[in-house]
């Protein structure tokens, strides 16, 4: 199964996207959307699993969680928005995963692009997508791809978003 990742696109939604998530089976996006109109575009593109961020208001609230626990391709995935740094996690998240570690841990939030294995939790690979949307520190826009089948994740590609932020308009 092929996943394409996204996170703080903070109410804007790249056209790229569509492109490079064309091959996806599902779009998996880790907050801050920013409003339902985003939503909305996902939803009639492909198949999404969403979580609310700091920045979403009641009517996404309404409509998503604000984390989610699901299984693809035999991998363990759990996903919220705010969930701290490998190594220092948020603490909600830290006694959810020291309860049930998860393979995958996945949050957005930070807009700093990792992929790595947690130092606390080496079994967990870390992902954090970075930001899609203009918002921000950012000056690199980014998302990820990857698949997930038979208990692993594989073919993980990180797609930069068109020109850097400062020189959009």
């Amino acid at each position: 199964m092929k996943i394409g990742l996204i996170s703080d696109t903070h109410g804007w939604l790249d056209e790229e996207v569509f492109e490079h998530f064309a091959s996806c089976d599902e779009i998996w996006h880790a907050g801050d959307i920013g409003n339902e109109e985003i939503l909305d575009q996902l939803e009639a593109f492909k198949p999404t699993v969403s979580v609310y961020g700091n920045i979403d208001g009641q009517d996404l609230r309404k409509r998503i969680p604000v984390s989610v626990r699901l299984e693809r391709g035999g991998v363990d995935i759990f996903m919220t928005h705010i969930g701290g740094a490998p190594g220092r996690l948020a603490i909600p998240v830290r006694a959810q995963i020291e309860s049930d570690q998860p393979d995958i841990f996945i949050c957005g939030h930070s807009h700093i692009l990792k992929i790595v294995r947690d130092p606390v939790y080496p079994k967990m690979i870390h992902i954090n997508p970075g930001a899609a949307g203009k918002q921000g520190f950012q000056t690199v826009r980014t998302i990820v791809r990857f698949d997930v089948e038979s208990g692993q994740i594989g073919q993980v590609e990180v797609i930069h978003l068109g020109d850097s932020i400062l020189n959009r308009d």
